[in-house]
């Protein structure tokens, strides 16, 4: 074969590899603006349909605390306020605005323009102050919520009065109300500061979130310096024989073993046979202690791993203990890295459902909990309970509930960067 020709192979080689490579790179470049779409795509709907549960629509009604309208006396007793019936007050205000509306049903609708909740704002203003009685303020309350998702423009009144959850002469009453200047729109504090209710508007999720909060200090406290004691041992101490390997082949296993197994196993173990109080952050701590310890494990074992021997044989060298060696050299060296590796295993923690589903933490929990032994939910339990509701104004409470709890993982991750950043030592 000539030269010439074994040249012309060899350029024709050349520019099939080339060709490969660049195909190859076109693919990556083509999955990764696929993968980002879909993630934009995702979180703009997240975003879309969330953004309006942080806000609230209010009316400004003209209160007259009479107390006789609410069946209290002049100077009522903690007892006579806790039973007085201040929803009169709201019907009487609304009345106000609308002297023609008559009739028992249509009292009622006119009545249910305003949130339940609006009673108990009242009776938590007369409990703070007394001398309101006898006065007449200007009160601000909030709307039901298919009148506040009326006005963000979710109930299309051009639809037949059949096929919307709001009549025509209730469509008439909001739009007079807003012509008068009486609504407007707020940041939603029952969300941000509240707890569980039936009532879309007075559904808050800060319960869930100091629930997963006291979970998440259980799953810590328990898991980081078990995992970082184990990782120790395994590998600065531990022999190695077939009792280590088994060690070792049992955490990468537990680290593959589905959540719900864990919940399952807390159930059982914590709940019928230790008999701790159910649906408890106690309880959900301890399960997601389980399930994180395997993967704490793991990247502290890594951590320890990446130290080089060169510091060790250097602080032997000068004398120093085994022990000496492990906690003055290697731990500091390896901690940013298995403090890196429990927060990536406590976000992963924050976002389990089902082994907390196992254990009764999909209760309702009105309450905001105190303790770790008070009953209490967490942040996706509380989106899988509003994603079941049947109401529409929970879709919105429930995106809005998981842009709150991807808020908290970002910030986990985010800590987790910039401890390793901070602490990382370059070899």
């Amino acid at each position: 074969m000539s030269e010439p020709l074994r040249q012309a192979q060899r350029d024709l080689r050349w520019r099939r590899r080339h060709r490969a490579a660049a195909r190859f790179k076109l693919y990556g470049l083509l999955s990764i603006a696929a993968a980002s779409a879909a993630l934009v795509g995702l979180l703009g709907s997240i975003v879309v349909d969330g953004i309006g549960g942080f806000t609230q629509h209010v009316v400004e009604l003209e209160i007259d605390f009479d107390p006789e309208a609410a069946g209290l006396s002049d100077s009522p007793t903690p007892d006579e306020i806790a039973g007085g019936n201040y929803a009169r007050w709201v019907r009487a205000a609304l009345q106000e605005q609308f002297p023609n509306v008559s009739g028992r049903r249509d009292r009622r609708d006119l009545l249910g323009l305003v949130s339940s909740g609006a009673a108990f704002e009242l009776r938590t203003r007369v409990e703070q102050d007394l001398d309101l009685l006898g006065t007449r303020q200007t009160v601000t309350l909030p709307l039901d919520d298919d009148s506040d998702l009326y006005y963000k423009g979710k109930i299309d009144a051009s639809l037949p009065e059949g096929d919307r959850v709001l009549g025509d002469k209730e469509i008439a009453w909001l739009d007079a109300l807003d012509a008068r200047g009486l609504v407007s729109r707020t940041l939603n504090w029952y969300f941000l500061g509240g707890g569980a209710s039936r009532e879309a508007e007075l559904a808050g999720v800060w319960g869930a979130v100091v629930g997963s909060f006291l979970t998440l200090s259980v799953t810590l406290i328990l898991c980081f310096p078990i995992g970082v004691a184990t990782a120790i041992y395994l590998e600065e101490f531990a022999l190695r024989n077939r009792w280590s390997d088994l060690i070792e082949v049992n955490i990468n296993n537990l680290a593959a073993v589905p959540s719900i197994v864990f919940g399952l196993l807390g159930l059982a173990v914590f709940l019928n046979f230790f008999g701790l109080p159910r649906s408890a952050p106690l309880v959900g701590g301890l399960v997601l202690a389980l399930m994180t310890l395997p993967t704490i494990i793991i990247a502290s074992r890594a951590a320890i791993q990446a130290v080089p021997p060169s510091i060790r044989d250097a602080a032997l060298g000068m004398g120093a203990s085994k022990l000496q060696v492990v906690l003055h050299h290697v731990l500091p060296l390896a901690m940013p890295g298995m403090m890196t590796g429990t927060i990536i295993g406590m976000a992963q923690a924050l976002g389990e459902t089902a082994p907390l589903l196992m254990i009764g933490m999909v209760a309702f929990i009105v309450d905001i909990p105190g303790a770790v032994s008070s009953p209490a939910t967490v942040l996706p339990v509380q989106i899988f309970l509003w994603a079941d509701a049947p109401e529409r104004a929970f879709e919105e409470k429930t995106a809005a509930a998981i842009i709150v709890l991807l808020a908290f993982l970002i910030v986990m991750n985010l800590l987790a960067v910039f401890l390793r950043r901070r602490f990382e030592h370059q070899w």
